[in-house]
């Protein structure tokens, strides 16, 4: 599907379009064509406007530098990663911005929060740019402050688990490190979108110089994005020091269940004894005549049981 944007005295606008878009003159009026999952007519029509092939998927994923980034006759080529939460975690996106002096082509396969949010905004007239690389610009402004959204509910989802492990008692510390294991994938996610961001912007202030504008707010986006990076290394030692702890916790647990049984095992061990002598079958045992005889064996039996818990009890090992 592709979407058209106009910009309107430096307010993005979205061009009304029915259906499929197959007009290339309409698509050359636009400042911004975002594609996302186009057909193969839908990229045609893009390759005819550009006048060269478009990347496909593989050649989007590439993660060598000069693969996502680097100029040539069609423009200024930017492979940015996205985030995008899918079933419960986050995935990484690439989309593929295409720069050139007069429009603006994103392609991407998959649906991303930050476009929905654009487009969103579009429609209330709420982004203001004054040319496509301006608009560029915005997008990688916005992906960063969406990360910094995402970074607070991680954080707050972190003290959440913290509170579980650190002060619940009897709490599910399994469950905990299953949590813990997906925020910590997360930050990654967010940590690997950040540095990638950071590639991305270092290129565009060697490629748009001249336009001191958009240069002040890439060294802005810059350092909102090694603050950022600061943060996810706060989060990534917090969940390290929470899953020691959790792991630590369940291995006392798991030895206080061992020591119970330990200490079981030495209080009917005596008993046990005594009972193994009295059970055997000898013609001459001077107690088997006795009257007394089976009493006896019976509180020897108890009083050698209570006396290794009555140790273990004085000692403060129960």
């Amino acid at each position: 599907m592709i979407r058209l944007f106009t910009i309107d005295q430096s307010i993005i606008r979205e061009i009304p379009v029915a259906g499929a878009t197959d007009d290339l003159e309409l698509m050359r009026t636009a400042h911004w064509i975002d594609a996302h999952e186009p057909t193969e007519p839908e990229r045609e029509l893009l390759s005819t406007l550009l006048s060269v092939e478009l990347p496909e998927s593989d050649d989007v994923e590439e993660i060598e530098a000069s693969a996502r980034c680097f100029v040539d006759q069609a423009g200024i080529h930017v492979h940015s990663l996205f985030l995008a939460p899918q079933e419960g975690r986050h995935v990484t996106v690439t989309v593929a911005c295409i720069l050139q002096n007069e429009r603006l082509i994103t392609i991407r396969e998959d649906d991303i929060a930050d476009f929905r949010l654009l487009r969103l905004r579009a429609r209330r007239g709420q982004v203001s740019c004054s040319d496509p690389a301006g608009l560029l610009v915005t997008i990688l402004e916005q992906k960063v402050e969406n990360h910094a959204d995402t970074v607070e509910d991680l954080h707050r989802q972190l003290e959440e688990v913290s509170h579980l492990v650190l002060e619940e008692k009897d709490s599910e510390l399994y469950q905990a490190i299953s949590k813990m294991a997906r925020l910590e994938d997360s930050n990654g996610k967010i940590r690997l979108c950040l540095m990638d961001t950071q590639r991305d912007i270092s290129f565009l202030l060697r490629n748009l110089k001249g336009r001191p504008a958009h240069e002040e707010t890439l060294r802005e986006i810059m350092r909102d994005v090694e603050t950022l990076m600061s943060h996810t290394t706060f989060l990534f030692d917090k969940i390290n020091f929470l899953m020691d702890s959790t792991q630590g916790f369940i291995n006392i647990r798991q030895n206080q269940i061992i020591k119970t049984f330990s200490i079981a095992a030495v209080v009917f061990l005596p008993p046990t004894l005594v009972a193994s002598a009295y059970g055997m079958n000898f013609s001459h045992m001077p107690e088997l005549e006795w009257l007394l005889g089976y009493p006896w064996a019976l509180g020897l039996m108890l009083l050698s049981g209570f006396a290794p818990y009555w140790f273990f009890k004085r000692k403060g090992w129960l």
